[in-house]
């Protein structure tokens, strides 16, 4: 689950043997479209709603979907496995809860540029080639260059929570195949996303306050929640089948620039080309690590 996206999926078994199917390209470019587009549409809803009642309703209508489709359950689960799930739930919360509150004071491209250097350094630990350090380098330039912005800096704590969210992505990524072998399928992610929105509830109750139990703000709550998990996790899981890892981490890796567009288009927010350069720099950045990432799997 991207702060501003669907769900870190877990592929099938022996996932870099699976032939690059070319409708699968699309299905990926589809949901990271969905994602980023739903993150925009989240952050119309700030001014009622505070970016912690978005955040809220964005979590428990998610939790409604996905518990309803997948209707997990959790009799004579373990206490270890309830545990793991918990502290996956918990990312997810901080995750989220990071990302909403760094798109209330940065623009979106540069919010999910900043919260990308989680997969990031999650994909040059797990390939550990000298290369990565080139991969590191050209992202931490892109990320200053994002932060000079265009006159004189983007909003300090807007960072920091970019920062958040990517440290708690990075988390998610790693407890997501624990979680996906321990509980299948997407009964994890649908338990998870219930302790996600139970623990943010206390702070989109108060932040959200009587605009709650607004019927138009509801709606368009649950139109951010299909767009950025319900779709978004089913276009990724039937890309996952038909598409190696290595290009599927490649083509996630857009997202930032899709994010930019989602911002563009939606929100107006407008990049100046220091900005849009830093971009393109953590994409490619990110492109590389998960390409390198996916070859070292391949030759081991």
């Amino acid at each position: 689950m991207r702060g501003g996206g669907s769900g870190v999926v877990e592929a099938p078994p022996k996932r870099d043997s699976v032939p690059l199917n070319p409708r699968a390209i699309w299905l990926v470019l589809g949901a990271a479209t969905s994602v980023q587009f739903g993150a925009a549409l989240a952050a119309t809803l700030f001014d009622q709603l505070g970016p912690g009642g978005t955040v809220w309703l964005r979590l428990l209508f998610a939790a409604v979907i996905l518990l309803v489709l997948w209707r997990p359950s959790l009799k004579d689960r373990p206490a270890r496995e309830l545990a793991l799930v918990g502290a996956f739930g918990l990312a997810l919360a901080v995750m989220n809860t990071g990302f909403y509150e760094a798109l209330d004071r940065i623009p979106l491209g540069v919010c999910v540029t900043i919260e990308f250097f989680g997969p990031l350094g999650v994909a040059v630990a797990l390939s550990r080639r000298a290369l990565d350090l080139v991969w590191v380098a050209l992202a931490a330039g892109g990320i200053v260059l994002l932060a000079r912005g265009a006159s004189g800096g983007l909003d300090g704590l807007g960072v920091l929570f970019a920062v958040i969210a990517g440290c708690a992505w990075a988390v998610y990524i790693l407890l997501s195949r624990r979680v996906g072998q321990t509980w299948g399928s997407g009964t994890g992610l649908a338990v998870a996303m219930a302790v996600g929105a139970v623990v943010v509830a206390p702070l989109g109750i108060v932040d959200g306050g009587s605009n709650l139990f607004d019927p138009a703000l509801l709606a368009q709550a649950v139109a951010v929640a299909v767009l950025s998990s319900a779709i978004p996790y089913s276009l990724e899981l039937e890309a996952l089948r038909r598409i190696p890892a290595g290009v599927f981490g490649v083509l996630m890796s857009l997202e930032p620039a899709i994010a930019a567009l989602a911002g563009f288009l939606v929100l107006g927010q407008d990049l100046v080309g220091r900005e849009i350069v830093g971009i393109g720099a953590v994409v490619v950045a990110s492109a590389g690590a998960a390409w390198t990432a996916h070859r070292l799997t391949v030759v081991d």
